[in-house]
């Protein structure tokens, strides 16, 4: 059934003992600051239903699973950083077992979400995975540098974040950064299959186990919160004006060409700013 509380996600709880929860925000599921505030409000909502076993996020856009964080509605309400820091400890911490089913464009923002989740499924056909933010100034804020290391190692995490590049979901399987991938005809049967076998066991006992295993892949609220105070004051850099700029005339947040290859399109931005002098070019 859906819950009209909310304007952006979609909560089906036919199957007992799970959620399954659906984004949608037009046109292009970005993230803005009611996404966050919103999925505050779903984890209060999930931590107080003592029936529910598993959750399943997923995306109405084939597209777009999660596109991006909007920088600057996020930057007029800096709060919002701080709740999503709550949202990913809470979600990482519950012991409802969370799974994201990906297809679709899944960067920045969005990434950082299916790094927080307990497993990660993608379709080998439609899902793209991408950090960009180093090629328009920022770093990563909500959680990768975080999460990549402890996924994928150190030296794939750097080739990811420091890349900005986007990375298809055969590579993703290879480098751990999702469970697995599989065709997108099979994907759905496949969760479905995993759902209902999670939720014929104990709450109590798959909350126990993820608690244990807890204790040596998850990151620290003051991890997070070092990445997270990184962000704002990037936004004041120079060389970080001058690639925003650039971003807002090539279909930054609508749909467009440079949404759905966002990576492909950074290096052609150029240095933001002279490196050996710090001058604007």
């Amino acid at each position: 059934m859906a819950n009209p509380t909310y304007s952006q996600f979609n909560t089906d709880r036919t199957y007992p003992g799970t959620w399954a929860i659906t984004f949608n925000n037009p046109p292009i599921n970005i993230f803005v600051p009611e996404t966050i505030v919103e999925l505050g409000a779903l984890m209060t909502d999930l931590e107080a239903d003592a029936s529910v076993k598993v959750v399943v996020f997923q995306s109405a856009n084939p597209d777009f699973f999660i596109a991006h964080l909007d920088v600057a509605k996020a930057a007029g309400r800096p709060e919002v950083l701080g709740l999503w820091r709550e949202f990913v400890l809470r979600l990482s911490s519950t012991p409802v077992v969370s799974i994201a089913k990906i297809r679709g464009r899944t960067r920045g923002i969005g990434n950082e979400f299916v790094l927080a989740c307990d497993m990660r499924f993608a379709s080998r056909q439609n899902a793209l995975f991408g950090n960009p933010e180093v090629g328009v100034g920022l770093v990563p804020g909500g959680g990768a540098l975080e999460w990549l290391p402890r996924l994928v190692g150190r030296s794939r995490a750097l080739e990811i974040v420091l890349s900005g590049d986007d990375f298809d979901a055969d590579i993703a399987e290879r480098y751990g950064w999702v469970n697995r991938t599989l065709d997108d005809d099979a994907l759905d049967s496949f969760v479905d299959a995993l759902v209902r076998r999670l939720a014929s066991f104990d709450r109590e006992v798959l909350g126990a186990a993820k608690a244990q295993i807890n204790r040596f892949g998850t990151p620290t609220a003051a991890e997070l919160q070092s990445s997270n105070d990184m962000i704002f004051p990037m936004l004041a850099l120079p060389g970080t004006q001058a690639r925003r700029a650039k971003i807002r005339n090539v279909g930054y947040g609508v749909p467009s060409d440079f949404e759905l290859n966002f990576g492909s399109y950074l290096p052609t931005f150029g240095p933001g700013d002279d490196d050996a002098t710090g001058r604007e070019r």
